[in-house]
């Protein structure tokens, strides 16, 4: 006979509800980045900037969002963060914690390229770019929190 391993009922909770509390987290995070994101969707139709605007500050979303790089293949970049951001959140949700890190390290990825695009080439930065890149790397950071700290699953023969 094999015998199972026993858990104390108040770490079984303890464990249960720090696992729980993240990915809500995750989640609240994964929404703001919705908010956000769509913030710099909302950005990119307002009218034209002019250069003037420009030379007098590093800060610009509009310029941001209406450059060149603002595109992938004809979809607004802000378009993919609100995709990818709905993705987490339902990730999150449904405990696939494996699948939520890579989505989260593909993001944050994806978020250098943008940050080095604003400050090597346009030489502006998006406010609402560089909260998206707090909002993913913070979820990449706890879904890796949340992996690593997943307890063992135990089976029974």
């Amino acid at each position: 006979m094999h015998a199972t391993p026993s858990i104390e009922p108040s770490q079984r909770q303890h464990e249960h509800g720090e696992g729980e509390k993240l990915r809500y987290v995750i989640a609240v995070l994964a929404f703001a980045g919705i908010v956000v994101s769509s913030l710099a969707l909302a950005g990119r139709y307002d009218p034209p900037v002019r250069p003037i605007e420009i030379v007098h500050s590093h800060w610009n979303s509009s310029y941001v969002n209406q450059s060149p790089y603002s595109n992938v293949h004809g979809v607004p970049v802000a378009v993919l963060g609100i995709v990818c951001y709905a993705l987490l959140l339902v990730l999150a949700l449904l405990r696939h914690r494996v699948l939520t890190v890579y989505l989260a390290c593909i993001g944050v990825a994806y978020a250098f390229h943008l940050t080095h695009i604003q400050a090597q080439v346009l030489r502006v930065w998006c406010v609402y770019h560089v909260s998206s890149l707090i909002l993913i790397v913070l979820i990449a950071f706890l879904a890796f929190g949340e992996l690593l700290s997943e307890p063992p699953q135990v089976t029974q023969r």
